[in-house]
């Protein structure tokens, strides 16, 4: 049951992200799903680097979202250089 709570927080936290986020983003549910959970993980590093305290509520929210943002934006970095002429 646990697993299952992580998917749909991930798929929440990925689909805010791709919402934030302009341009083409890859992939279906799945991929969503494995950018908002790889998002988490970064926010939590990055605001546990900063000292900011995002343990639980809407700033661990916040921050999840944050660190899946800069995913995409690194995705978009990558993928744009790759398809340039």
């Amino acid at each position: 049951m646990h697993y299952i709570w992580l998917a749909l927080i991930g798929l929440a936290i990925g689909a805010v992200a791709k919402f934030l986020t302009p341009g083409r983003d890859p992939g279906g549910c799945v991929v969503t799903m494995l950018i908002g959970l790889v998002g988490s993980i970064l926010g939590a590093a990055i605001a546990h680097a900063m000292n900011i305290d995002a343990s639980s509520g809407l700033s661990w929210f916040i921050v999840s979202v944050i660190g899946a943002i800069i995913l995409l934006v690194i995705y978009h970095l990558v993928i744009g250089r790759r398809n340039a002429p």
